[in-house]
């Protein structure tokens, strides 16, 4: 019986061979037919929902490449700096947090670039200090790579006279002998993020990979699926019905699974395990653990994932040369080249999928070549390895990755210049030799890569809908640089089936065709007749995942 229709629609499909309907008919969880308002409305019964999309354009769910789910929920309940400007602004918008939130132990800032206070003064614990001495404060950058804290914080965890950690992780000294406040990558600021009483399980599958100790209680695991229900109506209000999560561990998939054992599991969700420099490579037995235990159409895992270096902003992203600023450094990898070639050779052999983090040139390589390896070791297979980010890379490295099949899973709002982003220190820490291999979109297609869109939530924005716009209308650094604007049909494919074919799920979902899962999302305006530039904060009108409405604006 055929329970939806939606007509009057352009309907934008993916499908190779059948770009375009005006209508489209559901039946379960499957697509039941597409065509004409009239040849599909012969389909409808006395009970099928009929929704006149008012000419708005209808595609696939939005498949989420890179986002961080878990965290991403916790988060918007954080204080919220995205575009402060000033130390003015930035001390109103936390006072005013404070007055609503006065009981927090640890207050946590998010989204404050990089040059919140002025391009010349870099934000420290003495700004911090200014606003709020008598309660510990963590600001994040939007990469949550950097963060800020005062100096009660600093003090609080023994970090203010400074610490020796491991390579790519900084507490970043002054002159006086003592802590500035800047902490570089997770080694250093974990330990005044663990300040929170509120606990830190979600993001467990970022930070350790392991498992909460002690298991939360049932007021514990019951608050932490309601966080996950908070992110996951956010997704469903966004139009995006598949999840790839970035980081994970065991507890994430089983609140997962007992929210689709309630029937509210609203996206198909992926979920990897995190493995870590510190671990030894037979941790990956828990990794095919999970894969074997999680392999649902609604919930999977099956891959790994790992981090190679950190972000340019800090300059802990790993290069081939010295950064332009920096003469004598070029980042420090998280993992040797060769331990990571025989970490990803075990992984291979396993038949689990890798995904890793790698922003510089230096990074994408030491990954590529850890691939090649892998693939010299195991024999090619249809494996479907990733590098997630991508944001410079050697011209050199370009062509492999379709002569490998490797993923280049990419997040539009990440050029400096998108989204709000500035475009200091970025463009200065890379050089300008370096630029029109930044973010290199155009190159990477030209050169038969496949290209994975996302937003890396909480790091940006979740709307797919302004990765879009900045993915169609992105700007040049210089008049050298190459045009990396994506069409409006790369820009969706790349959100929709080139997703679906990186999580192993071409012929389920990422097209609109007949015996397809029915994951469909339905934007009030046409798409192909309407301005890039305003993409922006278009909301669906209604989001089907698995054949469910889950989402009615």
């Amino acid at each position: 019986m055929t329970s939806l229709i939606i007509t009057n629609a352009a309907i934008m499909t993916m499908d190779g061979a059948r770009p375009a309907a005006e209508a489209i008919a559901v039946s379960g969880n499957r697509i039941m037919s597409l065509g004409t308002h009239a040849e599909v409305m012969r389909e409808a019964g006395a009970n099928t929902r009929v929704v006149d999309a008012g000419g708005g354009t209808v595609i696939p769910g939005f498949v989420e490449g890179h986002m961080h789910l878990f965290a991403g929920a916790a988060e918007l309940s954080h204080l919220q700096l995205f575009g402060t400007r000033g130390f003015d602004e930035l001390k109103a918008r936390t006072e005013a947090y404070i007055r609503q939130n006065p009981g927090d132990d640890l207050i946590i800032g998010e989204q404050a670039d990089y040059v919140i206070i002025s391009e010349h003064e870099p934000l420290s614990r003495h700004h911090l200090d200014r606003i709020v001495k008598d309660r510990p404060i963590l600001v994040f950058s939007p990469d949550h790579h950097t963060a800020w804290a005062n100096t009660l914080a600093l003090e609080k965890v023994g970090l203010l006279k400074g610490k020796k950690l491991g390579p790519g992780n900084e507490i970043v000294m002054g002159p006086d002998g003592l802590a500035q406040g800047e902490l570089r990558e997770g080694e250093a600021i974990d330990p005044v993020r663990k300040l929170s009483k509120k606990g830190s399980r979600d993001r467990l599958g970022l930070t350790t990979g392991g498992e909460p100790d002690p298991y939360p209680s049932k007021a514990e695991f019951e608050a932490d699926l309601e966080t996950m229900r908070v992110g996951l109506r956010h997704c469903a209000a966004h139009g995006i019905t598949f999840v790839q999560n970035m980081d994970g561990n065991i507890y994430t998939l089983e609140l997962l699974e007992e929210l689709q054992r309630r029937g509210e599991l609203t996206a198909r969700v992926r979920v990897p395990f995190h493995f870590k420099n510190f671990m030894d490579i037979a941790m990956l037995e828990k990794a095919s653990q999970m894969a074997a235990r999680w392999q649902g159409d609604m919930l999977c895992s099956g891959f790994v994932k790992l981090f190679m270096d950190g972000v340019a902003d800090s300059q802990t992203a790993v290069m081939i040369e010295d950064y332009a600023n920096r003469p004598g450094w070029k980042g420090e990898p998280l993992f040797e080249p060769d331990r990571f070639a025989a970490i990803a050779t075990e992984a291979d052999r396993r038949g689990l999928q890798i995904a890793v983090h790698a922003i510089g040139d230096g990074a994408v390589r030491i990954v590529l070549d850890g691939y090649e390896a892998a693939q010299k070791a195991n024999g090619r297979r249809d494996s479907r390895h990733r590098v997630e980010h991508v944001e410079v890379i050697h011209p050199d490295d370009i062509g492999r990755f379709g002569k490998l099949g490797v993923i280049a899973s990419m997040q539009p709002p990440h050029p400096p210049g998108c989204h709000g982003l500035p475009l200091e220190p970025y463009l200065s820490n890379i050089g300008e030799a370096r630029w029109q291999w930044a973010f290199a979109w155009t190159a990477l297609r030209a050169q038969g890569a496949r290209l994975v869109f996302g937003t890396d939530w909480p790091v940006s924005d979740i709307d797919p809908m302004w990765s879009l716009q900045s993915a169609m209308t992105r700007g040049r650094w210089n008049e050298a640089m190459p045009d990396n604007r994506q069409s409006l049909h790369q820009a969706i494919h790349s959100y929709t089936a080139d997703g679906a074919w990186a999580g192993f799920m071409e012929g389920r979902t990422g097209v609109l065709k007949e015996g397809m899962l029915a994951d469909i999302c339905v934007l009030p305006v046409d798409l192909q007749r309407t301005d890039p530039t305003t993409f922006k904060g278009i909301r669906p009108r209604m989001t089907v995942c698995d054949g469910r409405v889950v989402f009615e604006g």
